[in-house]
């Protein structure tokens, strides 16, 4: 009896046990449901994804459609415009017309030089008129090539000539047809002539900068002068089939000076002169370009307030539609519906603070080396702001151009490359003594941040691989400093 009970005893208070788990059981189920309940939804991975690009996307159509501008690409400085919005420069188009127009009638038209300050609409003419034949000649069954290239970033006269090739394979969907490198400039050359001859009838060179084109080796035949002989002349030689025009553009007319004999009578061009623009021509420019933006998103005073700063730095077109642009995109960063006279201002501030930077990317290459090596005394000493004297700046100068394997100009030619940059307003220079019977020196002051002049003038691929020794160049300073003092 007494198991019995006992065995009662166990079964009941499993069984009651049971009941208490499973009630349990159920409570922690009915939490759970209530936590998922609460939670927030779980995405997998593609729903998450899709809801984080629909969520960009709508960023991004929210921020556009706020934009003062409808046609941007008005205000691009390289856009080709349509020869009704050309302002200022009519004697400038009637004399290209005319001297590109025996194309259209089976002559050689000549060559030309287009000279002037920047912005003054040389790239611009040279454009509208070429497409212009482009367009004509095509309607004839004629193929008319535009063959145009910058010189700026250019080193040497083979890269000038494998620019050239690219340039014109990538216009008739060709092969380049040879390599850049391990290939001799005359294999270019053949090279470029057989595109040529298979895809145009006549063809037109376009040097833009052309005096920036020197070479490597100063003391040689510029560049450019040897670009000149060969492209002038490769229509008498037969190496050309077809009609062959060349035009040189630049701000300095003067690099003909140092042209080759041979050059300069083979290219032989006819001038055209580019003056700046008054404050009217730019308010004209501006008001062609107006539908940029949209009817309701200028204030009266930005067209009048732009040409007025453009004026201010010496009738500069380009700089002008920059600042135009740059105050559209000034409003749309800050959402603004309009663009306000505030707007045209701080966006002139900016110009203003970069505008030195932009003059060294124009330099000649010795003047680039010169300038750096002064700029790194002035960057690396361990005083800063210290001034740097000319020996010391003449020979880390000496150490830049064995780095970079370049030409050593003498110390009076340093110094007169760093007194002419101190036209700019980068540096300035002052004449001092080195006491009885140690002579006299120049010393140049940097009025700005040496650091980005640096930076500026390493974008230049001639000159990249002179920052990779910065710690060197930060050593050779000091050394040099230190045993001038």
């Amino acid at each position: 009896m007494a198991g019995s009970n006992q065995g009662g005893t166990d079964q009941s208070t499993l069984e009651d046990e049971r009941t208490q788990s499973q009630t349990e059981d159920a409570s922690k189920v009915t939490q759970k449901d209530t936590a998922v309940d609460n939670a927030p939804p779980k995405f997998s991975e593609g729903e998450a994804e899709r809801s984080t690009q629909q969520s960009i996307r709508d960023m991004l159509n929210e921020d556009g459609g706020g934009s003062v501008f409808i046609n941007r690409d008005l205000v691009e400085p390289d856009t080709i415009i349509d020869e009704e919005r050309i302002v200022g420069r009519d004697d400038q188009l009637e004399s290209v017309v005319s001297f590109l127009k025996p194309t259209l009638q089976g002559n050689r038209p000549p060559n030309m030089l287009l000279y002037g300050p920047a912005g003054t609409g040389k790239s611009l003419i040279i454009g509208a008129v070429t497409q212009q034949i482009v367009d004509l000649c095509k309607s004839r069954g004629e193929s008319f090539g535009v063959v145009d290239i910058n010189c700026q970033p250019i080193n040497t006269l083979d890269q000038a000539v494998y620019e050239l090739v690219q340039t014109v394979a990538k216009d008739v969907g060709a092969e380049v047809g040879v390599p850049e490198t391990g290939v001799s400039t005359k294999r270019k050359y053949r090279r470029l002539y057989e595109l040529i001859n298979t895809h145009y009838d006549s063809v037109i060179f376009i040097l833009d900068e052309i005096d920036l084109l020197v070479g490597r080796r100063a003391n040689d035949e510029p560049a450019y002068s040897k670009l000149l002989y060969q492209l002038s002349r490769a229509s008498n030689t037969n190496e050309i089939e077809g009609r062959v025009s060349v035009a040189a553009l630049t701000n300095d007319p003067k690099f003909m000076e140092d042209i080759d004999g041979r050059a300069e009578s083979s290219f032989n061009p006819r001038d055209v002169y580019f003056p700046d623009y008054d404050a009217n021509q730019l308010r004209e420019i501006l008001q062609n370009r107006r539908d940029a933006f949209r009817t309701d998103a200028l204030s009266d005073d930005v067209i009048p307030l732009v040409a007025a700063f453009a004026a201010q730095s010496h009738g500069d077109a380009r700089k002008a539609i920059d600042l135009f642009r740059g105050a559209g995109d000034l409003a749309d960063e800050r959402g603004d519906d309009s663009v306000e006279e505030h707007h045209v201002r701080e966006s002139q501030e900016e110009i203003d603070k970069d505008r030195s930077l932009k003059l060294v990317e124009g330099l000649t290459t010795q003047k680039k080396i010169s300038l750096y090596a002064t700029a790194a005394i002035a960057h690396y000493a361990k005083r800063s702001g210290s001034s740097v004297p000319s020996p010391v700046g003449f020979k880390v100068y000496q150490w830049v151009t064995d780095e970079l394997d370049a030409d050593q100009m003498t110390r009076e030619t340093y110094v007169k490359y760093i007194k002419e940059l101190s036209t700019y307003g980068l540096i300035s220079t002052s004449r001092k003594s080195r006491g009885r019977g140690g002579g006299m020196y120049m010393e140049f002051t940097f009025t700005g941040d040496p650091t980005g002049i640096m930076k500026r003038i390493t974008e230049d691929t001639r000159l990249e691989s002179i920052a990779e020794q910065e710690e060197l160049l930060r050593t050779v300073v000091n050394a040099q400093l230190k045993d001038f003092h």
